[in-house]
């Protein structure tokens, strides 16, 4: 049963616009979890078909790769996936530096991709896996974890002695601009593909069939690959850029 929408209830009628702009994550199969119910969603199916689609893309880029290796012989499919490739190398080593993007280089890489797919994903009827906070808020921890385990590892106790800095009554901001890093970056994605998801909903459910012809097209180019590609930008370059500030000068 849809939830009641301020705004939308009596327009063209009511249940009928709720049920066609839909934009809510739905309970799809319950599973018995230790006693409790628990239920496959749609954000479950939508991100296993992005992760589905991402393997098929990194076969299909292997087998390109060892075939072009044996023949000698580039195809252009290849050639674009080495243009990528050294294009994400240049963006993580142009603010870490070529030592340090080796380590860091592949995981970017990997969250590049899934953010974007993720973010696109909408172009195809799916509605994307990080307009759910539950997917938003996990990238970000993964994150944190990165942050912060680069923060200890060559900081070691200056981790401890900088939250009393620049004097001791500083204790509770500096903790809570720690921790409020996975917050702001996962809040921050997860609002900016909600709101394209929810504007797209809208417009296929409330307006007439003859002002969805052509329109549609350009909104999707605008609120899912264009803004789909800025926020996975945002979220690659502050990964990077905090864990870069914690290394220090290493």
């Amino acid at each position: 049963m849809l939830p009641s929408v301020p705004g939308i209830t009596g327009v063209t009628g009511g249940a009928t616009v709720l049920k066609e702009a839909d934009f809510y994550i739905h309970q799809l199969y319950p599973i018995n979890f230790f006693g409790s119910t628990v239920y496959i969603t749609t954000t479950h199916i939508c991100t296993i078909i992005v992760m589905a689609v991402l393997m098929i893309f990194t076969l299909v880029a292997r087998h390109c790769f060892m075939k072009a290796e044996r023949e000698h012989r580039m195809t252009t499919f290849s050639t674009l996936i080495e243009i990528g490739v050294d294009a994400l190398n240049k963006f993580v080593s142009g603010t870490m530096g070529e030592r340090v993007a080796k380590k860091y280089a592949n995981y970017i890489g990997v969250l590049a991709l899934y953010i974007f797919f993720s973010n696109t994903s909408g172009i195809f009827g799916l509605r994307p896996p990080t307009a759910d906070y539950g997917t938003t808020l996990c990238l970000a921890l993964i994150t944190f974890v990165m942050i912060e385990y680069a923060d200890i590892k060559y900081n070691k106790w200056g981790v401890v002695t900088s939250l009393f800095e620049p004097v001791f009554f500083f204790f509770p901001m500096n903790v809570i601009s720690i921790f409020s890093t996975p917050l702001s970056m996962s809040l921050r994605l997860f609002g900016n593909i909600l709101g394209g998801t929810v504007l797209m909903a809208l417009y296929y459910g409330m307006l007439p069939w003859f002002a969805k012809i052509g329109v549609p097209a350009a909104l999707h180019v605008y609120f899912d690959v264009f803004s789909g590609a800025i926020q996975t930008y945002v979220f690659c370059m502050l990964t990077i850029t905090f864990i870069k500030d914690k290394r220090g000068d290493n």
